[in-house]
């Protein structure tokens, strides 16, 4: 179980925080109605508090936008005794009090009717952190907005599945997390903003992503305002295709410890950890 009261609260500006349930109120339908309607696509843990400063952030009197649905994995086996578990981002959600009818859970962001579902709510705008699914045209071409991505790296460095422990096994100095367009190549669209931060030797990959997902959030919030408006994609940065590196999913393999391997190769793979799907 997921409580609120383990989730960091994040506010930009001068929000003012959010009562513990986010079902709406028919006093509330008139307000609601004219606020524009943002779709949220995450699954693990850190992607839950990405959630919490969507669902706190909304829920300010100054708020121009609402979470009118969730996206996520679908309940699959895991901990010791192999339950079948809720995504951590769907337990979360219904632990705020988010209506169990508009958590969606398809197998492929492609499926017919997911996406006939997600047409009839309207949404303006998509946000996904770490959702793992693919999304393709059909998805992308629904919210007039877009769809923006918090990645965790200085984009155009590490596009691809695991950019955290790749960044660690190389023993970088400075990574970051950055805001982007999504399109239909890999984490290639144009980025709206990044968020630098030094990485200490010591730190462990589930530390780090803890960290990036939480600047992404303060920095998701804050650029809000600009994406709904559309300066933000009008000043979107293109990506420097000359200065890709790729981040591909680290085999089990590769995880492995040789005492053959240099002192510095060994210190950066402890700690890395199998990876999320961005």
């Amino acid at each position: 179980m997921y409580s609120p009261s383990m989730l960091r609260r994040f506010f930009c500006f001068n929000a003012a925080a959010s009562s513990s349930s986010i079902t709406p109120s028919s006093s509330t339908t008139t307000i609601t109605s004219k606020k524009k309607s943002l779709v949220y696509l995450g699954s693990p843990q850190v992607s839950a508090t990405v959630l919490d400063a969507l669902f706190n952030a909304s829920a300010a009197p100054s708020s121009s936008f609402e979470v009118t649905a969730i996206v996520t994995q679908p309940p699959s086996r895991r901990d010791r005794g192999r339950k079948v578990m809720l995504s951590p981002v769907a337990q979360y959600a219904l632990d705020r009090g988010f209506p169990s009818d508009l958590i969606f859970t398809p197998e492929r962001a492609g499926e017919e009717t997911f996406l006939s579902n997600l047409r009839a709510l309207q949404p303006e705008l998509c946000i996904t952190a770490a959702y793992g699914n693919i999304l393709p045209t059909k998805f992308l071409n629904i919210p007039p907005l877009g769809t923006v991505n918090i990645h965790p790296s200085l984009l155009p460095l590490y596009r691809g599945a695991a950019p955290v422990q790749r960044a660690l096994q190389d023993g970088v100095k400075e990574t970051g997390v950055s805001l982007a367009f999504t399109v239909r190549a890999l984490d290639a669209g144009p980025v709206i903003a990044r968020e630098r931060i030094e990485v200490d030797d010591q730190i462990k990959a589930p530390d780090l992503l803890a960290l990036l997902f939480s600047e992404g959030s303060k920095l998701l919030i804050c650029k809000l305002p600009s994406i709904f408006d559309g300066s933000a994609k009008v000043n979107a940065e293109p990506q420097d295709d000359s200065k890709v590196t790729l981040a591909p999913k680290i085999s089990p393999e590769e995880s492995w410890l040789s005492f053959d391997e240099e002192a510095l190769i060994l210190h950066n793979k402890v700690g890395l950890e199998p990876e999320l799907k961005f």
